[in-house]
C-alpha cells in the first residue's frame, strides 16, 4: 500500500503504518491470534454442524485458525455468556440459534446475557426445518398415527429433545398445543445422545434440526413423519410439512447465526459479514447444507439484527402458553 506523497515525515509515517497494521481488520490477515467460534451445544447438533462447514472457509478468507469450541449447558445459555463477555476485538464469535437468541429470554429469568445488548449481529448462516422423526421399527408412519397414539395412551408416549429450553423441545411443546396431545419429554444433554435414544428405542420420537436426523434417516435407522417448515425438504420430498398432516399454519424452524460481543469494531463486523456471506455462495458449501437440510441465509447484519429482535416476543408467547421450564 503506498502512502500519500504529502507524509514525508518519518514519524508521521510510522505512526500511520502502525495504526494501519494494528487495527482490527488487519488482524485478520496477520492471523496473530486464532478466532474462535462458540458452539453452545455438545457436538453433532445442527449448531456444531452448521459451524464445521463454515470454519475452513473462514480460515482460508481470513488466514486464521478457526477452531469450534463446544460449551453445552443450560440450553445453550452458558456458551453464550461466555461468548458475551469475551473480548469485543473479533475474534471471538458465537454461533447462535433460535434457543439462545431469541426463547432463552422467556425461559431464564436471571440470563447473563442480552440477546440484543450483549452481542452485535455478524451474519445470518442458515434456516433449518425441523424433522420429527421416530425409529424405523416404530408403529408409526404418519404424524396422524403418532397423534392417534399419543391421544389413545395420554403420557405413555416420549419425546426426547436436546435439553430444557432447546429448540426441539419447544417445537414439541408447539406441536403438542396444536395437536392437543400430551407426550412425555425427556431432555438429554445435547441433540447427538437424544437422537441416538430415539435410534435405540428408548425414547419414541424427537422432533429436531434436520442436519442432525437426515443422515440416519437416509441410512434407514429412523423414519421421518413431518418437516416443520411451510415446504416441504428437498432433501426429504416425500415427506410432508405438519401444516399439510391437518395442523395449517403450524411453522417452528430453527434458524441460525453469528454474532459477536458488543463493541465488536464496525470494520470488523462488515469483513466477517462479508466472508460468511461468500462462503455460503459457494457451490460446495450450498452443497453440504443441502445435504443437512438447511437453507443458506446470507444478508446483512442489520437484517439479522431485526430477525433476532421480532422472534423474542413470538417465542416468549409460546413459551408461556406451554407453561415450558428450563429445569
Amino acid at each position: 500500500m503506498s502512502l500519500p506523497m504529502p507524509l514525508q515525515n518519518d514519524a508521521t509515517r510510522r505512526t500511520l503504518i502502525t495504526a494501519l497494521f494494528c487495527s482490527p481488520l488487519a488482524a485478520f490477515s496477520q492471523g496473530a491470534k486464532s478466532l474462535r467460534i462458540i458452539v453452545p451445544f455438545t457436538p453433532g447438533g445442527s449448531t456444531d454442524i452448521l459451524a464445521r462447514v463454515l470454519g475452513p472457509k473462514l480460515t482460508q478468507a481470513l488466514g486464521q485458525t478457526v477452531f469450534i469450541d463446544n460449551k453445552p449447558g443450560a440450553g445453550g445459555s452458558l456458551g453464550a455468556a461466555e461468548a458475551a463477555k469475551a473480548d469485543a476485538d473479533g475474534n471471538t464469535l458465537l454461533m447462535g440459534h433460535i434457543g439462545t437468541l431469541a426463547v432463552n429470554p422467556s425461559l431464564y429469568p436471571k440470563l447473563a446475557y442480552d440477546p440484543v445488548k450483549s452481542f452485535v449481529p455478524v451474519a445470518y448462516v442458515a434456516r433449518v426445518p425441523n424433522v420429527l422423526v421416530v425409529n424405523s421399527a416404530s408403529p408409526f408412519r404418519s404424524l396422524k398415527d403418532l397423534v392417534e397414539a399419543a391421544r389413545a395412551k395420554p403420557g405413555q408416549l416420549t419425546y426426547s429433545s436436546g435439553g430444557n429450553g432447546s429448540a426441539a423441545h419447544i417445537t414439541f411443546e408447539a406441536l403438542k398445543l396444536k395437536a392437543k396431545i400430551f407426550v412425555a419429554h425427556i431432555p438429554y444433554r445435547g441433540t447427538a445422545p437424544s437422537v441416538t435414544d430415539v435410534i435405540g428405542g428408548q425414547v419414541d420420537c424427537t422432533f429436531t434440526g434436520a442436519p442432525a436426523v437426515l443422515p440416519h434417516v437416509r441410512s434407514g435407522r429412523l423414519r421421518a413423519l413431518a418437516v416443520s417448515s411451510p415446504q416441504r425438504l428437498a432433501a426429504l420430498p416425500d415427506v410432508p410439512t405438519v401444516a399439510e398432516s391437518g395442523y395449517p399454519g403450524f411453522e417452528a424452524d430453527q434458524w441460525y447465526g453469528i454474532v459477536a460481543p458488543a463493541g465488536t469494531p464496525a470494520a470488523v463486523v462488515v469483513r466477517l459479514n462479508a466472508e460468511i456471506n461468500k462462503a455460503l455462495a459457494l457451490a460446495d458449501v450450498a452443497q453440504q447444507l443441502s445435504v443437512e437440510g438447511a437453507t443458506p441465509m446470507p444478508t446483512t447484519p442489520q437484517a439479522f439484527g431485526d430477525l433476532i429482535k421480532r422472534e423474542i416476543p413470538r417465542w416468549a408467547e409460546a413459551v408461556k402458553a406451554g407453561n415450558i421450564k428450563p429445569d
